[in-house]
């Protein structure tokens, strides 16, 4: 240290501490299968259940229970022996050269897209590996996990983030692991499943083909969507998802394609249901919670959304943010046999939200940007991080916030999501990924000009420097060949 510094200590329910914690257990995970079955691939794919899924030569290939048990046992060896993981710092030719050795052509490819001439990489006995976070220094640090066969792979557990001294509980998240292991087989067959192949095969024609493929993939889904709807005779679709998940651009899709079955959407926004600023709930620091669900007037909302699907014309409020009051404008709803209205909101999937009103007439949608391509077969990326730098660019150039600030916000804005959106994901009629495979060549030609203006004495600076770590291993490019209707324009 050659000036002075801020050291923060921190544990598992940080974020940073965090992701420490899971990169590190990957590593010792990744180590007991090399040397139990040096021949075999792992890869880490994606959160679900409140663990990490992983698979073992592909997801065709199921894991035996007995080969779990012996990969978890030689886990606790290496976490029990307290095994030292040192960091090693040499030219980038060199660490190619030792995973080329080690047969790890994925992270070999993901590092030969690097500019800088050095590479920073772990070591645990004989056995290296490449992360991008901090790892703890030893392995006895780790003995908090456990793993558990899951669909036709495993599951790692890791601690919970709200209590770090438990493993996280376990809960079944059918459809989550259903729309990411689709999409995951989807890359599989487009031969990009990580950050190096992409980054390899891609030229300019070859991106405009992606391009339209991966509209195309959206738009069809889209359609299914509201097909299904219709088929159902369902009268309303409630839309949720988190922040920058691309709902508001979905929502507008959603019903032209309602519209090209001759059924006319009518839209309600949640936002309009706002109790008096007044009124607003205070959270745990004393600050007005905007993303609790009793912000809003429920029995208001849920009496107007009976009246509507009775057929009734409903004068609906319209929520003043300059005043922070409801007032009335004259606006009102009308359901016909041809409309179906669709009701977008951060709490829509919320039980609480149709309370009392018929099922049988709502369809439910959970968006969010769902990540399926890695960095390595160890380095999932982070469905927050894609989120997040969405966030960022759009912040930036529609509502003039600086990287510092969305940064700050963020925090806030994760904890309503865990909170209000999360728990009730799998509520959800059908779930639409918005992810877009080339979205981060993309974000990043726009996300770095914004990080780099974060100033380096701010406690945001250590967030955006990790973010344009991140950004390093994709290409910039320009959004000239995607379409104006593409979910990604919500943020361009």
């Amino acid at each position: 240290v050659f000036r002075p510094k801020i050291v923060e200590f921190l544990d598992a329910s940080s974020s940073a501490g965090y992701r420490t914690y899971v990169r590190s257990l990957t590593m010792v995970l990744s180590k007991a299968i090399r040397e139990l079955y040096p021949d075999d691939i792992l890869r880490v794919e994606h959160p679900v259940s409140h663990g990490y899924y992983c698979n073992i030569n592909g997801r065709e290939n199921k894991i035996a229970d007995d080969k779990i048990e012996r990969i978890r046992e030689r886990v606790r060896q290496i976490i029990e022996a307290d095994m030292p993981i040192e960091i090693h710092e040499s030219p980038k030719e060199e660490a190619i050269a030792i995973f080329e050795r080690q047969g790890d052509m994925d992270t070999v490819y993901l590092i030969d897209r690097m500019g800088k001439p050095f590479v920073t990489y772990y070591s645990l006995g004989r056995f290296y590996d490449y992360y991008l976070p901090v790892l703890v220094p030893s392995t006895g640090y780790l003995d908090l996990f456990d793993i558990v066969s899951y669909e036709d792979g495993m599951l790692l557990r890791v601690p919970d983030r709200n209590s770090p001294d438990h493993i996280a509980p376990f809960e079944k998240q059918p459809k989550l692991f259903g729309i990411f292991d689709e999409f995951a087989r989807w890359n599989a067959l487009l031969g990009i499943v990580n950050a190096g192949d992409f980054n390899r095969s891609i030229n300019t024609e070859i991106l405009e083909d992606l391009i339209k493929v991966s509209e195309a993939l959206h738009e069809k889904k889209i359609a299914q969507i509201a097909d299904r709807v219709i088929a159902e005779g369902k009268k309303t679709v409630l839309i949720s998802g988190p922040s920058s998940s691309g709902k508001t651009t979905f929502s507008k899709r959603l019903a032209i394609q309602l519209m090209t079955s001759g059924i006319k959407p009518l839209t309600l926004s949640m936002d309009n249901y706002f109790v008096d600023r007044k009124h607003t709930p205070i959270d745990d620091e004393g600050k007005p919670d905007y993303e609790s669900l009793y912000a809003l007037d429920l029995q208001l909302f849920r009496d107007d959304l009976s009246r509507i699907l009775q057929g009734e014309r409903v004068e609906i409020p319209t929520f003043d943010f300059a005043t922070g009051s409801r007032r009335y404008n004259g606006d009102s709803i009308k359901l016909n046999g041809d409309s179906i209205l669709v009701i977008e909101g951060i709490h829509a999937l919320n039980p609480e939200i149709s309370k009392g009103i018929d099922p049988a007439k709502i369809f439910k949608v959970y968006v969010s940007a769902l990540t399926t391509i890695s960095l390595d077969n160890h380095n999932w990326i982070s469905t927050t991080d894609n989120r997040l730098l969405r966030r960022i660019v759009r912040d930036s150039k529609f509502r003039s916030y600086s990287a510092r600030h969305t940064i700050g916000m963020w925090r806030s804005v994760r904890r309503g999501e865990d909170k209000w959106i999360f728990p009730f994901q799998e509520e959800a009629d059908v779930m639409f990924n918005s992810s877009l495979i080339f979205e981060f060549d993309v974000l990043r030609r726009h996300a770095v000009p914004v990080l780099e203006t974060v100033p380096q004495d701010c406690p945001e600076y250590a967030e955006a420097h990790r973010l344009l770590k991140f950004l390093q291993y994709f290409k910039s490019t320009n959004e000239v060949g995607i379409p104006s209707t593409s979910l990604l324009r919500e943020f361009l």
